[in-house]
């Protein structure tokens, strides 16, 4: 896996193979597979200074602060978080 950062201040789609996109917010972040990180166009942004792709067993540690640690999803289920009925009504 790698990961990817949006170095500009507006939101990218990073061409990815198979036809697929990424999109990415300003200076955000995104994974990616080690095979898509050979897409042509996705160099061309490389180059252009748009985008980095770090390895993530060599990702910088500290310096930039743009990679950003994963967190929780809190989409789908409340859980819990509704009215319970009885059934003796």
């Amino acid at each position: 896996m790698k990961t990817v950062v949006n170095k500009t201040q507006k939101p990218l789609s990073v061409p990815l193979p198979r036809g697929k996109v990424l999109h990415l917010g300003p200076g955000k972040t995104g994974q990616i597979s080690s095979e898509a990180a050979e897409h042509p166009r996705l160099k061309k942004l490389v180059d252009a200074g748009e985008i980095e792709v770090f390895d993530d067993r060599h990702a910088p540690s500290g310096g930039t602060g743009d990679i950003r640690k994963a967190r929780p999803s809190f989409y789908g289920h409340a859980g819990g978080s509704g009215t319970r009925r009885s059934g003796d009504r």
